[in-house]
Order: C-alpha cells, then structure tokens, then sequence
C-alpha cells in the first residue's frame, strides 16, 4: 500500500538534549483528515514543518506523495520539487496584505511558472481564472481584487487554503489554523478543509488544541506528548478517561473556550461530558 504521508523512526532534539519529536511513526492515506492533537510544546507544529520539508530531523524519514523528503538529517536532494505537492497553511496566515488577495493566492503557482513571471508576478489569464475557482470554492471570490489586509482573520485563512488548491496539493497540513479565530470562522475554516478532503480526496492533516472540534471533523486522532505519538485511532474511541490518562494535567488545555451549536457525531463524547469527567 502507497500512503499520501509515511513516517518512520522520526526524531528531533533541540537545546540540552530536549527531545521534540521521539521516534515518531506515521502513515497518512490518500483522502484521510487526520488531527494532530496535543499540548502546547507536544510536538504538533514541529511534525509538519518535517514533513513539509521546512526542518530536518537528527533519525528517521519522512516521505510525502511516494517522494523522499528526508532521511537521517539530511534533506531529499530534491525537496524543493516534491514541496510543490505539499501545501502548508499557516497558523498566521502568511499572506502579503498590501496586495491584493488574488495575487497572493496565484503564489501557489510558483513553482511551476518560469523564475520571471514570479518576480513580476505575471499571471496568464488562465491562471486567474483559476485563482478566482479556488476562491470561490472557499468562498471569498468577492474578495478576490481587495487587498489582503482587509480581510477579516478567517477570510485570510480561507485564502491561505485556496493557495493550496491553486498549488494543486495532494497533501495539506495544516498548523493550528483557527488558534487565533474565533467561533464562528473557525467553523468555517474547518468545514473549508473537510470539503476538500471529501471532494478531493486530498490527505488533511491539522493540526489543534481544541479536542471538539478535532472530534466533530477528523475521523482520525493522532495524539502527541512530549514528542511520542501516545494515541493513533478512531476520534470516536478517544474517551475522556483517555484522555485524562495521556495528558494529565494538560487536559484543561485542550478544552476549547467555546461551546459551538454542532452536535457531536455518534459515539463521540460531548464538550460537557468531557469537562466533566476532567
């Protein structure tokens, strides 16, 4: 079987021996969303950045879309060719704001248009139109000419997952995209991605604190701590006693601030059942 993401034996120390990432295995299916579920300092945001090729690990290999991104340290020699398969929406968005949100999408497209066109940033009429279908699959074309600064935060974040459907990614990671918003465009950010991994069948992997809402939208849960994968399974058959059992104390920093309206799926604890039992 060929996997949209497979990771073996990962492994990153940073200062005073301080292990970021403890010998992390993971494989990703073409078309899963998946959550990365942990406390702040688990490893999370440290995972994606390997693999998206951004950092490389001290052991271990990262392969995404069946290409090598890096072995034992080192970096594939070709990373930069197989990242064109990777989108990566960030946690602040990454958006340039004094220019207009089109432009910012159509970035996606660079690294399949000549180094020229990029620098002036040139776009063939085609390629427009295809910036402004991916801003209308999340919604936002009406926005498409104004700069990006004035977007409201989850409009930018929306922007941020059309670049990845211009770049035409098979594999999205997504780091803590609603951290910074609130309810009700975390709600649509969040239904944005599962839309595109039901109608693309495009491997999500993102990244959150708030356990509600990797439960309502990711069939799967990988659960970090202190670097180690501690849980990989079904969302649903992650109880509260289990939780209590991998976080500890770290519970009550998962829990989201919010409630939302959305029930939750069959089988699946409740907000209040798990502040509850906390």
């Amino acid at each position: 079987m060929t996997y949209a993401i497979e990771v073996q034996g990962l492994s990153k120390s940073f200062h005073a021996g301080a292990k970021a990432l403890d010998g992390v295995d993971l494989q990703v299916a073409d078309g899963e969303m998946v959550a990365l579920l942990g406390a702040s300092g688990s490893g999370k945001s440290t995972l994606l950045r390997h693999l998206a090729g951004f950092v490389a690990g001290d052991v271990g290999s990262v392969a995404v879309n069946g290409r090598l991104i890096q072995r034992n340290g080192r970096l594939s020699r070709d990373v930069r060719s197989a990242r064109a398969g990777i989108g990566f929406v960030f946690q602040q968005f990454n958006l340039v704001g004094r220019l207009p949100v089109i432009t910012n999408v159509l970035t996606g497209l660079l690294p399949r248009v000549p180094l020229w066109r990029s620098l002036t940033r040139w776009f063939l009429r085609a390629e427009v139109r295809q910036g402004l279908d991916a801003l209308a699959q999340v919604g936002i074309d009406d926005y498409a000419f104004q700069r990006a600064s004035t977007l409201s935060g989850g409009q930018q974040q929306r922007a941020a997952i059309a670049r990845t459907l211009v770049q035409n990614a098979r594999v999205i990671l997504a780091d803590e995209p609603i951290a910074s918003l609130d309810p009700e465009s975390s709600r649509r950010v969040m239904d944005t991605l599962a839309h595109i991994n039901r109608s693309r069948k495009v491997a999500v992997v993102v990244s959150l604190h708030q356990v509600d809402v990797a439960l309502r939208y990711c069939p799967r849960v990988v659960a970090l701590r202190h670097g180690k994968v501690v849980y990989d399974g079904p969302s649903a058959a992650l109880t509260p006693p289990m939780l209590r059992e991998l976080y500890g104390a770290d519970l009550g920093e998962l829990l989201p601030e919010y409630e939302t309206q959305a029930p939750a799926a069959p089988g699946v604890a409740s907000l209040s059942q798990l502040a509850h039992a906390a």
